[in-house]
């Protein structure tokens, strides 16, 4: 479903375009389809692939990458690790995807398909704080190159593009690199990152934000030769809007000749939502974006065929308990989770888990993005864990969390209750571990069907109230709750089952009618 739909139905749109956290855009055209993928972190499945023919109607079509490599690092939960900042390019009758892991290097997939089958990741580069990656093969040399930014918290190193040249086929690099951008020699530049690798009208081309992720700008450079010397030039900045950071994105032309950019804004709780600016060449051969520099609100549409209104699926019925694409985990899931039946609903089986289950550090919480703008999230849930302190619910998962569900007494009483989390001592939740108890936001309610209804509803600045009904109407629970990203991902809705350390199975919950709805 759309909550706020980009496309206004007269031939214009507004932005964003994608209305929450897919970070780190980037976007290919092969014929009169475009592609584009995020950061997924350590969320799984990884490598969003989402399809359009207008560029302002999206929707999701699949993952490039199934589970995180290597399996067992990302077995529990690393928020702010995994894919950073990938590359979406289309080369040799193939797709291919580079992303950054700065705690391992720069990896590639490729698929003949958009929607596979897609390679095991392959590492191209080892090595620490090698972060956003983006490939180009010339056309008019025949060869091929890579660039890449670095991650200060794992190098040292920040404020540098570094290049190299490749094998054509992707498989590796063909020297040790050289510094092809100096941020650090550009007065005023800092941050710089997230490079975007292009071959326009003789020149080699980068497009890389700087200026840091809630406040920063576009930054582009051009150099007749891949290794330099290279100019630059700030093409789009915040001036007098209200849309701070419009930066990191990708660059890509219509059959008829337009050019277009998507690139994010930093929005809090809600992440990095997707922006589209119209793109221009100005006569001195530099390009310019938005409305001369400065990001627009509303906007012509791209001059495509007319396509129906379409947005990222949100609700979900779970036929046969299989979970729709929005759905990841927050970590590599295992077999067992979530059984399939021959009914509709989603059976999660309370997982065992010693400790204090805080849900920012157990892996199977299935997740989907929370929508940038005011909504009602809503599924009905049933608890069939008979084991006391088994427990199921719904949540809103950041560096601090609250969720209301079910949990079972020991004295076999299923009770609705209402809990939080204070933000994670650890700030950026890479290293899972017990944060502390959670508490009690309202007093427990008896609810002796074990069947509820669940509501939470997001209000402006990502402020949450809760609700439930047990069968007398819908009721509200505890106070407000302000929803809070990690680092670096965007909040988070989610749902759960647990139960304590054990021996045998716990039993399941099971999940129906997820929707989401404006408010």
């Amino acid at each position: 479903m759309s909550l706020r739909g980009a496309d206004l139905g007269d031939g214009t749109y507004r932005n964003p375009v994608l209305d929450a956290d897919w970070s780190d855009p980037d976007v290919v055209r092969v014929g009169d389809d475009y592609y584009l993928t995020a950061s997924s972190f350590g969320r799984a499945p990884g490598l969003p692939l989402l399809h359009s023919r207008d560029l302002v109607n999206w929707t999701l079509v699949g993952h490039a990458l199934p589970a995180l490599e290597p399996a067992a690092r990302f077995a529990l939960p690393r928020h702010d690790c995994g894919v950073w900042a990938p590359s979406l390019r289309h080369h040799d009758d193939r797709f291919w995807i580079f992303w950054g892991d700065p705690d391992q290097g720069v990896l590639q997939v490729n698929a003949p398909e958009i929607r596979g089958p897609w390679t095991a990741p392959h590492l191209l580069k080892e090595g620490k704080g090698l972060i956003d990656p983006c490939p180009l093969w010339d056309e008019e040399s025949g060869e091929a190159y890579l660039v890449h930014a670095w991650a200060r918290s794992r190098s040292g190193i920040k404020n540098r593009l570094t290049g190299h040249r490749m094998h054509p086929d992707g498989t590796g690099l063909l020297d040790d690199g050289k510094v092809i951008v100096d941020g650090d020699r550009i007065p005023g530049w800092f941050t710089l990152e997230g490079p975007k690798l292009y071959r326009h009208d003789g020149w080699f081309w980068i497009f890389a934000p700087a200026g840091g992720v809630a406040t920063g700008w576009q930054g582009v450079f051009r150099s007749r030769a891949f290794f330099g010397p290279y100019e630059e030039r700030s093409v789009l900045e915040q001036g007098d809007t209200d849309v701070n950071g419009p930066h990191q994105g990708g660059w890509v032309r219509t059959p008829s000749g337009e050019d277009w950019f998507l690139h994010f804004q930093q929005r809090g709780a809600y992440g990095r939502v997707v922006h589209l600016q119209p793109m221009r060449w100005a006569a001195g051969g530099w390009p310019v974006l938005g409305d001369d520099g400065s990001p627009v609100a509303v906007h012509r549409k791209p001059a495509l065929p007319p396509q129906p209104a379409a947005a990222p699926a949100t609700d979900d019925d779970f036929p046969g308990g299989r979970y729709g694409r929005q759905w990841q985990w927050t970590a590599n899931p295992r077999d067992g989770w979530a059984t399939q039946h021959s009914g509709d609903g989603l059976r999660l089986a309370c997982v065992r888990s010693a400790g204090p289950h805080d849900l920012r550090a157990v892996p199977n919480v299935l997740t989907q993005r929370l929508p940038g703008s005011p909504c009602a999230a809503e599924v009905e849930l049933r608890l069939d864990g008979a084991e006391a302190g088994a427990r199921a619910g719904l949540a809103v998962l950041g560096d601090a969390y609250a969720w209301i569900g079910l949990e079972r007494d020991a004295d076999g009483t299923v009770r609705l209750v209402h809990r939080f989390a204070e933000p994670a001592a650890a700030g950026s939740g890479v290293s899972p571990g017990p944060w502390g108890s959670e508490r009690d936001a309202a007093r427990p309610v008896p609810v002796p069907a074990g069947r509820v209804r669940l509501r939470i509803e997001a209000g402006s600045g990502a402020r949450c109230r809760f609700a439930y009904d047990a069968g007398a109407g819908l009721r509200r629970s505890g106070p407000v709750f302000a929803a809070t990203p990690w680092r670096w991902v965007g909040a988070l809705l989610g749902l759960f089952a647990q139960a304590p350390e054990g021996p045998g199975h716990a039993g399941a919950a099971v999940f129906t009618h997820f929707r989401i709805t404006p408010s």
